[in-house]
């Protein structure tokens, strides 16, 4: 597709509202998704390009999608107006997730990472995030505890098991991320861990584990679960 070439001079079949009506939204590749939010180009670009120039510029739809309103209105082709629709359109799917996992068991390392990767994985800095658990492993709420530098988040153990305990919670898993990518937990991390088992395990709640998110590197899956490392 031409950059300049407009949408609607486009075949019936290769417009995206078209193509999601006949053959589904799965269809649709990320730019022609964006497309749709967009609505419209520029005199230069189709909103398909102005999605694949975006999708391109940030590395894909989950940094794109942790981008500030403010820095997001500032891309070429958007504007306040689209800027607010295609954050209200990630907004609702990071949602969707979250409630989808209501149902979901999140009592292993693994489920919890497939869970929070995508939320974590690209943000700037560092957040810590407590999950409140049923004793199935099914998601009570989870909260953001903290935002850091790029390097450090801090938290102290009674602000941690504060949430937990006012959901009334028997179980729960911390979680944080290391914008670096790198997973491998810091001394300040396996300390952290070390005191809130022990202050956990006095008032009867289980930390099940502990969880850090980078991203998925050569000899590294993308995260250090404490739990599978048998340090709880």
């Amino acid at each position: 597709m031409d950059d300049h070439q407009r949408i609607h001079d486009l075949p019936s079949e290769q417009k995206p509202r078209e193509k999601m009506a006949a053959l589904g939204a799965e269809a649709l590749s990320n730019e022609e998704l964006l497309a749709i939010f967009l609505r419209s180009g520029t005199k230069k670009s189709s909103a398909i390009e102005i999605g694949r120039k975006l999708i391109r510029k940030h590395g894909g739809i989950v940094p794109l999608a942790r981008i500030d309103l403010k820095e997001l209105c500032k891309e070429h082709g958007l504007g306040l107006a689209k800027a607010c629709q295609l954050q209200a359109a990630f907004e609702l799917g990071s949602r969707a997730a979250r409630d989808s996992c209501s149902t979901v068991s999140l009592s292993n390392s693994l489920a919890i990472y497939h869970f929070l990767a995508p939320q974590l994985a690209h943000l700037p800095n560092e957040k810590l995030f407590v999950l409140s658990l049923h004793s199935n492993g099914r998601l009570i709420r989870m909260r953001e505890l903290s935002s850091g530098s790029i390097n450090q988040t801090v938290a102290s153990i009674s602000e941690i098991l504060r949430p937990v305990l006012i959901d009334q919670a028997p179980n729960f898993v911390i979680a944080h991320n290391h914008p670096s990518g790198d997973s491998a937990p810091s001394r300040p991390d396996r300390l952290l861990t070390k005191n809130l088992a022990k202050a956990a395990h006095t008032m009867s709640l289980q930390l099940v584990d502990h969880l850090i998110i980078g991203r998925p590197m050569r000899g590294s899956q993308g995260y250090y679960s404490f739990a599978e490392e048998n340090l709880l």
